[in-house]
């Protein structure tokens, strides 16, 4: 449309030059033509931005898809459990299993990077410890509500006791346990929350408050 209007102007400019009149554009012409710009402008720039903030969200999903299959096939090779067997999984081991993904137990900042957090670790729970692990990671695409993308997988029901580091207290010394918390079920389940200082970590699911079974 835009190239249709410049033509039909160049042609108009063409034909006052050849009757001899001073050739160029008037301004409600030239007017015409950022206003149609305008729009176009208007229409392709939020386009744009939505094709590219989906395309970092699944950017993210796929990196804790695969950190997901890294650290299940780990604890498969450690008796069926994360911690406590034969060989515990650790940072080192899960990077030398899927180098491309840089896996760390603190909090992450950058797109490609996966935060994990293994229940009970450290502590002494009811149950067994290290029966389940949180991964978290990034997406350059954050709002107030979406930035981090979790994983939750838990090979058994995990115990909720208060204080000792499992995924349904974080800690709380009084019950009722705070329900938003990393689910205590057997399961893999999927959830988004916010950026803390433009970080996502592993540790501190709280803000995620709809967790999925299905994926993201």
């Amino acid at each position: 449309m835009l190239s249709s209007v410049i033509q039909r102007l160049r042609e108009r400019r063409d034909g006052a030059a050849d009757l001899g009149e001073d050739a160029g554009f008037t301004l409600i012409e030239l007017m015409v033509v950022l206003l149609i710009l305008a729009i176009l402008l208007a229409i392709a720039i939020p386009t744009f931005l939505g094709v590219t903030g989906g395309a970092n969200d699944r950017a993210a999903q796929s990196n804790l898809n695969t950190a997901l299959t890294t650290v299940k096939a780990a604890a498969t090779n450690n008796n069926q459990q994360y911690t406590g067997g034969n060989q515990d999984v650790t940072a080192a081991l899960l990077q030398k299993n899927e180098p491309s993904i840089t896996f760390s137990t603190g909090a992450v900042a950058t797109q490609g990077q996966v935060s994990w957090y293994v229940d009970g670790q450290g502590v002494n729970p009811v149950v067994t410890p290290g029966m389940g692990i949180i991964l978290a990671s990034p997406s350059k695409n954050t709002s107030a509500t979406t930035g981090c993308f979790y994983i939750v997988d838990n090979l058994q029901q995990l115990a909720a006791t208060a204080g000792n580091g499992g995924f349904g207290d974080s800690g709380n010394t009084t019950s009722p346990y705070q329900t938003n918390e990393a689910p205590a079920a057997a399961g893999t389940f999927y959830g988004t929350g916010p950026q803390t200082n433009g970080k996502c970590d592993a540790s501190n699911a709280m803000t995620v408050n709809n967790w999925k079974t299905g994926g993201f």
